[in-house]
């Protein structure tokens, strides 16, 4: 018969492991945005290229610079790293007003959906966001993969 007994030591290392895989299990979900959707007011990157040329929106690519150099600027999106702390004068001198439609992309859709709610609790009134982003969520496939256009920079 085999001594099934766990040492203390041998409990906690099996705890910690499972613990920090649940973890990084739900930090990767959120960080592929995994549970995106695209409802209510959030466009599909097709959409929202479409609406940002024929001029009805005003689309901003809120990622960094390394990010917008690696991929480029969606065609119609204005690059604004939404970490300027004149993000918000940029944002005012891009678009119409706080009542204007605006659109935010990132990477994945995790910071769209972040700074939206920002934004709509500083007094933007029709913030849209695009919850595939750049390289694809759970909403979809991603600018990058749907094959539209971009702008190196």
């Amino acid at each position: 018969m085999q001594n099934t007994k766990i040492s203390r030591r041998s409990f906690l290392w099996r705890g910690t492991a499972l613990g920090t895989f649940a973890v990084g299990g739900v930090t990767a979900a959120r960080w592929f945005n995994v549970a995106g959707s695209i409802e209510g007011s959030a466009l599909s990157v097709a959409q929202a290229h479409s609406t940002a040329i024929a001029g009805d929106i005003t689309l901003i690519d809120i990622r960094r610079p390394d990010e917008w150099a690696r991929t480029g600027v969606g065609q119609g999106a204005v690059p604004i790293d939404m970490r300027d702390p004149a993000f918000v004068r940029k944002l005012l001198a891009t678009a119409p007003g706080r009542d204007a439609p605006i659109a935010l992309i990132c990477a994945r859709g995790v910071r769209s959906r972040a700074l939206a709610a920002r934004l709509k609790g500083a007094g933007f009134t029709r913030v849209i966001d695009v919850p595939e982003g750049m390289l694809g969520s759970g909403a979809g496939p991603g600018w990058l993969a749907a094959g539209l256009p971009v702008v190196k920079s």
